[in-house]
């Protein structure tokens, strides 16, 4: 009896673009009901590999196969017509229409004959029954706008399910969700196997890997760097075969920066947010301190970083540095008593996407590169080599559309822009959040060597390990309020769990 062949096969898969060679000969393998975990740093071709397995761009050469015959898959249309889902990182989703037509956006069901008229009832009993088994505890008639961003992944996510898949790309799902909402989902993938539903599964977080994959399928550099299996997949080998090399000095730095000096460096004095007007938090940040602040999602931490940068308007806030009382009424206030912020969303607040990295870089600090509002193309230029250089920032050339560099290099491209001032405060809100853990290392070097030039450091992180380990001391929120701040001596993730819970303060 002839064995039945792979519900997915892509061989020799190679695809190019100016001045870089995304993917080399690659390959990828997928069983019915399988979960395939594909792993590697930014960069290595994961996204590039799934967007043309997805029908968003064309492969130069290689083939695919689905329940091994050869197809085509030319547009998103033809993939979703071959049962192959797309669940991108970046959200899709329309907030100006509810969550019904959401999930069945260009699906999509009629009646009347000719006529086809949408069958709106239908749309919200399925949404309904798909928003129960997701676990989201709204109506599907809710219109978008009014969910939060984890709540409109899951929508995301819902739609996928509703569409039949047979086989499911997850590009980062959990990256804007919950512990619970992630724990949910996880249990989500899990059932899916069990209805014979492929996952293609792409996660920066390792334990999200070990705890779900069947197969790991590392990419390194656009070429197959190897496979793991089973009890093989653990977060000291994935690393080390993503990387090609151990990464034992994550957080070097932390630990050895002792106790600083209270005495000058950053303050903020009894600040009130838009949405928590009835708590108000006070800390301090040394000059060389990193404070890291934890909390669950919707704790207040971004609110607070936004207000102190003046994104958003503050109730009521005295913000201090170096002793000297500062009025901040908007960004040009901020950046005048350089302070800055690093924000969540790189993509829509962080970058122009649209811009090379030149001009990112420069853009905030363009009188530095003008004489008489007339642009020094050759200063500029050589300001933004300087910058890519000193942060490594992974471009074949300045000129580089920021839209087209991967997740950790764009990361850094927002750094680089303010580091061309002199920072005296830095506000990282989700530094490393969708990065790989190569860039991550390097983006905590650079928050290291931050410190080490006396800035003062504040970094907002959803991520347990991140904050324990690039922290000099914690500041834990929970529903507004600053339920905390801990020493290093008294960090572990059952402290800062019992405060960002709200249960011990």
């Amino acid at each position: 009896m002839t064995p039945k062949p792979p519900i997915l096969e892509m061989e020799g898969i190679s695809k190019r673009f100016p001045g870089v060679v995304a993917l080399d000969n690659v390959s990828l393998t997928v069983d019915t009901g399988e979960n395939v975990a594909l792993i590697g740093e930014n960069g290595a071709g994961k996204s590039t590999l799934m967007k043309i397995l997805g029908g968003a761009i064309s492969r130069d050469t290689g083939t695919i196969k689905i329940d091994g015959q050869p197809v085509e898959i030319r547009s998103p249309r033809e993939a979703s017509a071959l049962g192959i889902e797309f669940i991108h990182q970046e959200l899709s989703v329309l907030d100006n229409l509810d969550i019904g037509a959401n999930i069945f956006l260009r699906r999509e069901p009629t009646f009347g004959g000719f006529l086809k008229l949408i069958d709106r009832k239908r749309i919200y009993r399925e949404s309904d029954e798909i928003l129960r088994r997701l676990g989201v505890g709204v109506s599907s008639r809710t219109p978008l706008a009014q969910l939060s961003l984890a709540q409109q992944q899951l929508v995301e996510i819902g739609r996928a399910l509703s569409a039949g898949a047979r086989i499911i790309i997850m590009d980062e799902p959990t990256s804007s969700l919950t512990l619970t909402e992630t724990r949910r989902l996880l249990e989500i993938v899990k059932d899916l196997k069990t209805h014979n539903v492929s996952i293609i599964y792409i996660s920066h977080r390792m334990h999200e890997v070990e705890e779900t994959a069947d197969r790991a399928v590392v990419l390194r550099d656009g070429k197959n760097a190897g496979e793991l299996k089973g009890t093989e997949i653990t977060h000291e080998r994935m690393v080390r075969m993503m990387v090609g090399r151990d990464l034992k000095d994550f957080f070097k730095g932390a630990a050895e920066n002792g106790t600083k000096d209270r005495a000058g460096g950053f303050e903020v004095r009894r600040l009130r947010t838009i949405r928590y007007p009835n708590h108000n938090i006070s800390f301090n940040v040394a000059k060389g301190e990193v404070l890291g602040f934890a909390g669950l999602v919707g704790a207040g931490r971004s609110e607070v970083a936004r207000a102190i940068f003046g994104v958003e308007e503050a109730l009521e806030t005295e913000v201090v540095l170096n002793g000297q009382a500062l009025k901040i009424g908007g960004p040009q206030d901020a950046i005048t008593h350089g302070i800055y912020l690093v924000p969540e969303d790189r993509r829509l607040t962080g970058l122009i996407v649209e811009f090379n990295v030149r001009e990112n870089i420069s853009l905030p600090n363009l009188e530095s590169y003008s004489s008489a509002k007339i642009i020094n193309r050759t200063k500029e230029a050589k300001a933004a080599r300087e910058a890519v250089k000193a942060i490594n920032i992974k471009t074949p050339t300045p000129e580089m559309r920021a839209a087209n560099l991967s997740g950790g290099n764009q990361q850094k491209v927002v750094l680089a822009k303010w580091l061309t001032f002199s920072p005296r405060v830095l506000i990282f809100d989700e530094p490393t959040r969708g990065i790989d853990v190569g860039a991550k290392a390097e983006i905590y070097q650079l928050i290291r060597k931050l410190a080490s030039e006396g800035v003062s450091v504040i970094v907002i992180s959803s991520e347990m390990e991140e904050v324990l380990g690039i922290s000099d001391r914690i500041a834990v929120m929970h529903e507004g309020r600053l339920t905390g701040i801990l020493d290093r001596a008294q960090f572990s993730e059952e402290a800062v769990m019992r405060l960002a819970t709200g249960t011990a303060g």
